[in-house]
């Protein structure tokens, strides 16, 4: 007679319940990964990496490139996802590059338009890979490979922390270097030269509440997001094997 497994009896779930890889979910955040690194090195083998490293583009591309490695491979070993307002943080960062700069960058009827002419080969490749690809592979992993329901709404203000530091360091880094450096402020939004402390205080005000906004957002869609569906498990009989 086979006794009953029971669960709190000093027996791991782990070891009644074996975890579960998804191999798929690892592949697609690995390339996302990818993406981003391979989009940083090719700007890094371009330009200065001190002003590369400067910029929120490349940072928040970091960023993904720790998150989704990560949680690739915990996905491919069946381990725990990382915390909702980690994978929360990263898909507000990265949608903020990417909406910033097609909304606004990118766009000629932009007061801060930087179009100066199109970008072509290795240019080209790194700002389609850093602006357009990760934030929309962030975004569809989210959406629909993560489980919903883990966010709060005290996670937005939270989320905010790092707009404001970047702030603080772009405005003291064009502070440190001399007039008429290249790049010595990363956006045209920032540019004290330009717009003087007031306006581009002005410019932050109106940024950040764009940026709560698109984290309020995220936690209302986190609320109503498809679930991804659940492992089922089986208990086979001996002769079909251990249980699954």
């Amino acid at each position: 007679m086979i006794a009953p497994i029971r669960m709190g009896m000093g027996v791991p779930a782990e070891a009644v319940v074996p975890p579960v890889r998804r191999p798929r979910v690892a592949a697609f955040r690995a390339l996302i990964a990818l993406a981003a690194v391979t989009g940083i090195v090719i700007d890094l083998a371009l330009g200065s990496p001190p002003r590369v490293l400067s910029y929120f583009t490349v940072q928040s591309n970091v960023l993904v490139a720790v998150v989704l490695g990560l949680s690739a491979g915990r996905a491919w070993q069946g381990r725990p996802a990382l915390p909702p307002w980690v994978t929360g943080g990263t898909l507000v960062y990265i949608s903020i590059t990417g909406l910033v700069y097609h909304l606004v960058l990118a766009n000629e009827a932009s007061a801060f338009s930087m179009t100066g002419g199109t970008l072509s080969g290795w240019h080209a490749v790194s700002n389609q890979l850093l602006h357009t690809v990760t934030p929309v592979g962030v975004a569809l992993d989210w959406l629909l490979l993560t489980r919903p329901g883990g966010l709060r709404l005290r996670y937005a203000g939270l989320w905010l922390l790092y707009p404001l530091a970047y702030l603080a360091f772009a405005l003291a880094r064009g502070a440190l270097l001399s007039p008429g450096s290249t790049a010595r402020y990363p956006y045209p939004f920032l540019d004290v030269d330009l717009h003087g402390y007031a306006g581009v205080l002005g410019n932050a005000v109106v940024f950040g509440l764009s940026f709560y906004a698109l984290a309020l957002l995220v936690v209302g869609l986190d609320r109503i997001r498809p679930r991804p569906p659940a492992p089922e498990y089986r208990i086979s009989s001996q002769a079909a094997g251990p249980l699954k």
